[in-house]
């Protein structure tokens, strides 16, 4: 902490946008990625926050992103956006088709975004929690290179393949519900590996399938989903809906993140609904519910990572003085350790 450098929120968009175009984005892509980024670590997410954003910087290097490209959006139905990425990233798509998105969903009553051929999609919640921030229900569904097995199984099928869900409420910031079909997130576990600790049983399988709490052997193997036979339905749906729907590449055939020169191809599928359109009362009645759900003990997502934004905006961020260093080096490569992120339970 005490090699901390305290930034204000601005200075550290600022920051990334900068890191972002010196290698070789254009202004408008690294706003974007920039925005996501920063939210996610403002927010508490931090796996996919500011140590998620040098593995951008090494794909833009390497060729696994192109950050001059520009999607492809065209729309084969009124109420369908589709999106070719063309190898860029994922939030720059969103942004561009966000709007009509919103417009389409506001009208029909029920809209839905289809997006291929990204790199990976960052932090899932960012996307709904946006549009329910426009009033709007949503869900998002995500796939990616396979990192993830099945119980029984050795060899990844799956990406760590999240859902996330948020609806607007009133009297109070949205709710949002996001989370992965993996026990934990693959950051965490080459967090892990990076810091010699180990992984808490259930997490991962070695490369022959066998359970282990060893970091190395798990970044030989696999993560195992959550709930055994329930994460992996959940992973194989997401899977069909992220993937299938998009025409994205399967978790099992797509590119690595982290090495080589192709795209993961990622998919990414947004269903966006009004509910006032249903009932008038919508935000009313849940913000009610969630009131009542609250007082009985129950946890209610969201309202921690509203907490968090209005703080980081107000107050800012502290980034390690090493993250902040490696971010201005011309070269994204530098010896960096990403830190160890704060939801880790070993």
């Amino acid at each position: 902490m005490s090699d901390d450098l305290l930034l204000a929120y601005a200075e550290i968009e600022a920051l990334v946008r900068e890191a972002c175009t010196a290698r070789g984005m254009t202004d408008a892509v690294a706003q974007s990625l920039a925005a996501a980024v920063v939210s996610a670590e403002a927010s508490g997410n931090r796996a996919v926050g500011l140590s998620h954003l040098l593995d951008y910087l090494k794909a833009l290097e390497h060729g696994r992103i192109d950050g001059q490209a520009a999607p492809q959006i065209t729309s084969p139905a009124a109420a369908l956006i589709k999106i070719d990425a063309r190898r860029g990233i994922a939030q720059y798509g969103f942004d561009l088709a966000v709007d009509d998105l919103t417009a389409r969903a506001k009208n029909f009553g029920i809209a839905l975004l289809s997006q291929h051929n990204s790199y990976t999609t960052g932090e899932l919640g960012y996307y709904p929690w946006r549009l329910a921030k426009a009033g709007l229900a949503a869900i998002a569904v995500t796939n990616g290179p396979a990192l993830m097995t099945v119980p029984g199984g050795r060899k990844p099928v799956y990406c760590t393949n999240p859902l996330a869900f948020a609806a607007p409420r009133a009297n109070g910031p949205p709710l949002l519900i996001d989370q992965s079909s993996s026990s934990t997130a693959f950051v965490n576990i080459r967090a892990a590996a990076a810091a010699g600790t180990r992984l808490a049983e259930g997490w991962a399988v070695d490369a022959q399938g066998q359970p282990t709490t060893d970091a190395g052997e798990a970044l030989k193997g696999a993560l195992l989903t959550f709930g055994g036979s329930r994460g992996a339905n959940l992973a194989l749906m997401v899977e069909v809906m992220a993937a299938g729907l998009s025409a994205a590449n399967w978790s099992i055939d797509a590119p690595g993140f982290e090495a080589g020169v192709g795209s993961p191809g990622a998919g990414l599928v947004i269903i966006a609904i009004k509910p006032a359109l249903l009932d008038p009362a919508f935000e009313t009645r849940l913000d009610e519910q969630l009131r009542r759900l609250s007082g009985e003990g129950v946890h209610v997502p969201g309202r921690d990572k509203a907490a968090r934004l209005d703080e980081a905006s107000t107050t800012g961020l502290r980034v390690s003085r090493k993250l902040v260093e490696t971010l201005r080096s011309p070269i994204a490569d530098a010896a960096f350790a990403p830190e160890r992120p704060t939801d880790i339970k070993l």
